[in-house]
């Protein structure tokens, strides 16, 4: 991509349908008596399976608007690790409704997409420290079973 690229889509802004789709997913509905947002993610999600299913593919058309746009591989990496947490969490019963809720994966995906555009290369550094610090977490977690199963066997031998 060249460097004309790179500042026509700095000044760009994202097109209404994103926002559209956003609003429609995360939070198109004020919960009544209260400031609080949701949207047809939560709502969908209570069908087990497709709901989430369907969200969640539909959610990939922010991340396919962010590959096109030249939208560097840290962010894109941060979006689709985003739709995967809502997706994975999403299909547990009651709790990834609950999380549907909080976490509004499109709206945190619209908001990496537009810092994007304000500033390439800030975002794309601070998403690529990001995404190592969760890779290490992950790591991390996957590894407290197998410790623990060691010190277990160890315990057990001696």
């Amino acid at each position: 991509m060249s460097s004309r690229d790179d500042d026509r889509f700095a000044t760009s802004t994202v097109p209404a349908w994103a926002e559209r789709l956003v609003r429609f997913l995360d939070d198109g509905f004020v919960v009544p008596g209260t400031t609080f947002r949701v949207g047809f993610d939560a709502i969908l999600g209570l069908i087990p399976g497709v709901g989430d299913l369907l969200t969640t593919s539909t959610g990939l058309s922010l991340v396919y608007l962010a590959h096109q746009r030249g939208v560097s591989k840290a962010v894109l990496g941060r979006m689709l690790l985003n739709l995967g947490l809502d997706s994975m969490i999403g299909a547990i019963p009651v709790l990834g409704d609950l999380f549907d809720i909080v976490f509004k994966a499109n709206r945190r995906n619209l908001t990496l997409l537009q810092r994007y555009d304000r500033a390439p290369r800030a975002a794309a550094a601070g998403d690529t420290i990001f995404l190592v610090l969760a890779l290490l977490a992950a790591f991390a977690i996957m590894m407290v079973p197998f410790v623990l199963a060691v010190l277990l066997v160890r315990a057990l031998l001696d």
